[in-house]
């Protein structure tokens, strides 16, 4: 599953667009326990909210349920949010080197200016300039609900794991390195039932590189604070005003 390159990640914002209306969006993030047998002398280390014992799967899907980006290997007793941090993918998301597409004016909405390119996820995130998440609260309206459900599509796409592959409904027994292993298969089992579904022509071919290899994330070092900034906290503001006027769609008002 090569790390995806800036036109790859054009093609998943314009299905998005396509199918949620929601420009500029890279794909929806979120974090799947898989339960494990407690590794011996792990101590806390895998016992997760749940009052089980996990590896945490933290994905990137795009607009038909494809797995794009996926971590697997994070303690359990980790959020969502703190398995980002630890990650390849999370640092690469931070310091500006996961080749997004530049930011780009919305047709129809000259007025908010240039946008970045984002990824959403669920209140366990941060918020970044390039991850969006929740406006705090449970009662969201028009483009705060439109976001809120375009995220559902990593929910929906864990489901379809679920349903595909029994591993899953049970307490995986064998050591943390062999289910590590396993849960990278059945992602991309799934991304291969999913294309002969859906037709190879909707996949952008990931653009090698010279060397001939495949791109990699490298390993990330442990990350600071994850308090927002003021700009990431206006750009939310901006995306919620586009959804909320030029974006508009006549469902969005009755998302709860």
């Amino acid at each position: 599953m090569p790390v995806p390159q800036t036109e790859d990640w054009r093609a998943i914002a314009a299905g998005f667009q396509e199918r949620w209306n929601f420009p500029n969006y890279v794909g929806a993030i979120d974090g799947k326990h898989v339960v494990i047998q407690a590794p011996a002398h792990s101590g806390s280390l895998y016992f997760n909210y749940m009052s089980t014992h996990s590896l945490v799967l933290l994905a990137v899907v795009n607009a038909q349920y494809l797995f794009r980006v996926v971590d697997v290997g994070g303690f359990g007793r980790s959020s969502d949010g703190g398995s980002l941090r630890n990650s390849a993918f999370g640092e690469s998301l931070r310091d500006g080197s996961l080749q997004l597409p530049p930011d780009t004016v919305i047709p129809g909405a000259e007025r908010l200016g240039l946008l970045p390119h984002v990824l959403v996820g669920d209140e366990a995130f941060p918020l970044l300039d390039n991850l969006l998440r929740p406006f705090p609260g449970r009662h969201l309206t028009g483009g705060c609900s439109t976001t809120a459900s375009a995220r559902l599509v990593v929910e929906c796409a864990f489901g379809i794991l679920s349903s595909q592959w029994r591993m899953f409904r049970r307490v995986i027994t064998t050591s943390p390195e062999v289910a590590e292993l396993c849960v990278k298969a059945t992602c991309v089992l799934h991304n291969f039932l999913r294309r002969k579904t859906i037709g190879r022509s909707s996949c952008t071919p990931v653009v090698a590189k010279s060397s001939d290899e495949a791109p990699t994330l490298r390993d990330a070092p442990m990350m600071g604070s994850n308090n927002a900034t003021r700009r990431s906290i206006n750009l939310r503001e901006t995306f919620c005003s586009y959804l909320n006027e030029e974006g508009v769609v006549s469902w969005q008002h009755n998302v709860v």
